[in-house]
C-alpha cells in the first residue's frame, strides 16, 4: 500500500516535515518515492504548509492513502481559489 504521510529532517528542536509518498512498509524517515510538499509546524499561520495538489491528486488517483495527520493539514488548510 502507498501512504501519503510526513517525514522529518531539521535539526534537534526545530522540526521540519517533508510530505512524502512512500510504501507504508519503509522507515517514516527512510525511502520514500517523491515529495511532494513540505510542513513547518513552528512557522505563522497558514505560512508553514506547502504542498503540491497536482501531484497529490495524481497520487490519490492510483490508489495512495492519506495520513491522519496529512488529512488534517489539508483540511486546515484548503486550496486557494483559482484565479479567474
Amino acid at each position: 500500500m502507498i501512504k501519503v504521510r510526513l517525514s522529518r529532517f531539521g535539526s534537534k528542536k526545530t522540526p521540519l516535515y517533508r510530505i512524502v509518498v512512500a510504501d507504508h512498509r519503509s522507515k517514516r524517515d527512510g525511502r520514500h518515492l517523491e515529495m511532494i510538499g513540505t510542513y513547518n509546524p513552528r512557522a505563522e499561520a497558514g505560512k508553514g504548509f506547502l504542498v503540491d495538489r497536482i501531484r497529490l491528486a495524481h497520487w490519490q488517483g492510483v490508489g495512495a492513502q492519506l495520513s491522519e495527520e496529512v488529512t488534517n493539514l489539508l483540511r486546515r488548510n484548503p486550496a486557494p481559489a483559482a484565479a479567474a
